[in-house]
């Protein structure tokens, strides 16, 4: 059977949570702790409904906080159970010392976080501060820009998590992707278990074997260790691009780790992650038919940081303008400022714009984007980032 065929795929209308409640049912995890917070609250709405209809054979759990959730988490996982839960926002911000716990156990979790503002002032709009705030806590991220997206890169992550032994942060932004319907290519389950074997670690908390986790360490091991997550990093650049062509050879579909959009002959290339890509593109569009060479770089996968591949998609280009839907007090534009490091010392390096564009949610227009880049490449650049609506 041709795995492109309609037999394959069955085409649904959903949103992004809903996608990625698929996701995790096709996914087969054993163990699902999880907490509700909004905007997350549907991917554990439809997998307890998938689970009350005798389709998600998997043990859910829903302890006091996310806190907790995370704690279960981790010692499935090293049992050897495939786990799965959900987040945003201040629910991740909860799991913060745990997230260090999971990578630092090799715990292969994968988990979805909303993209939300955080507090404080309380507020629900799609911000991407809550996870880059987690991004030196070991977890590969990935940031996805459709519900399309978001079930691909769900299932991705558990053949690359459970392959490197990291934990993986798939991440979609509140609203503009968790609650926006359309249409998305939902794949059989027959599919899904020849893309993703079952999940059986040689390594695992168990009485025969006689393991232990957590123990206290030298300074010299700890050391060493730490060696251990920077080379599975590293595997992880590799990984994510072979279970990336995997999936497209199943199903027709391929993501990449970045994705360059009308950037050949480009005088200045866009910059950015998430939903704001589908706005950059239109932006783009529209500056070409009026004759302004202009380029969109979107940002797939962000931990590690694919420097290499920023390098090569950015050679040559004049002018990059980085739009920043996140904050970092003191820093600015958190991309902005990763992407000024990893093209340092590129000879002919571009000039580097960044704007903290959609902070808090605010909706950025195609229009507001072509007035950004225009005004970028009338000036000079600047080492801090600058607001922009």
């Amino acid at each position: 059977m041709n795995p492109h065929t309609d037999s394959a795929q069955t085409p649904m209308l959903l949103t992004g949570n809903h996608a990625v409640a698929w996701a995790a049912r096709l996914a087969r995890p054993q163990v699902v702790p999880v907490y509700p917070i909004t905007p997350q609250t549907p991917i554990l709405e439809l997998i307890t409904d998938f689970h009350a209809e005798g389709n998600f054979d998997a043990e859910i759990l829903t302890p006091e906080s996310e806190h907790s959730v995370l704690a279960a988490c981790i010692p499935a996982s090293l049992a050897g159970a495939r786990v799965f839960t959900a987040t945003a926002s201040q629910g991740l911000l909860l799991m913060h010392e745990l997230l260090h716990y999971a990578s630092g156990a090799r715990a292969p979790i994968v988990m979805v976080n909303v993209n939300r503002t955080v507090a404080s002032p309380w507020a629900f709009w799609p911000d991407q501060t809550d996870s880059l705030a987690q991004r030196d806590t070991g977890w590969i991220q990935f940031y996805t820009e459709t519900a399309q997206e978001s079930l691909d890169t769900v299932l991705h992550a558990f053949r690359l998590a459970e392959q490197v032994t990291l934990p993986v942060m798939v991440n979609h932004d509140a609203f503009y992707v968790s609650h926006a319907l359309e249409p998305v290519q939902v794949p059989a389950q027959a599919l899904v278990d020849g893309y993703l074997p079952r999940y059986a670690p040689v390594n695992r908390l168990d009485t025969a074997i006689g393991s232990s986790w957590g123990n206290v360490v030298t300074q010299d091991m700890f050391f060493r260790h730490r060696q251990a997550v920077e080379d599975a990093m590293a595997q992880a650049l590799v990984a994510a691009q072979e279970v990336d062509r995997a999936w497209g050879a199943l199903t027709g579909r391929s993501h990449g780790i970045v994705e360059r959009y009308r950037c050949d002959g480009a005088r200045a290339v866009i910059v950015t992650m998430g939903s704001m890509c589908g706005t950059a593109r239109e932006a783009v569009d529209a500056m070409r038919d009026a004759g302004e060479a202009v380029g969109l770089l979107k940002i797939r996968l962000f931990r590690p940081l694919p420097v290499q591949a920023l390098r090569v998609a950015l050679d040559g280009v004049p002018d990059v303008i980085v739009l920043d839907r996140n904050h970092s007090p003191g820093l600015g534009g958190i991309v902005h400022q990763e992407l000024r490091g990893a093209l340092y010392g590129l000879p002919a390096a571009p000039r580097i714009h960044g704007f903290l564009a959609g902070v808090g949610g605010v909706n950025v227009s195609p229009d507001a984007i072509a007035t950004i880049v225009r005004g970028a490449l009338s000036g000079a650049p600047r080492v801090e980032s600058t607001w922009a609506r």
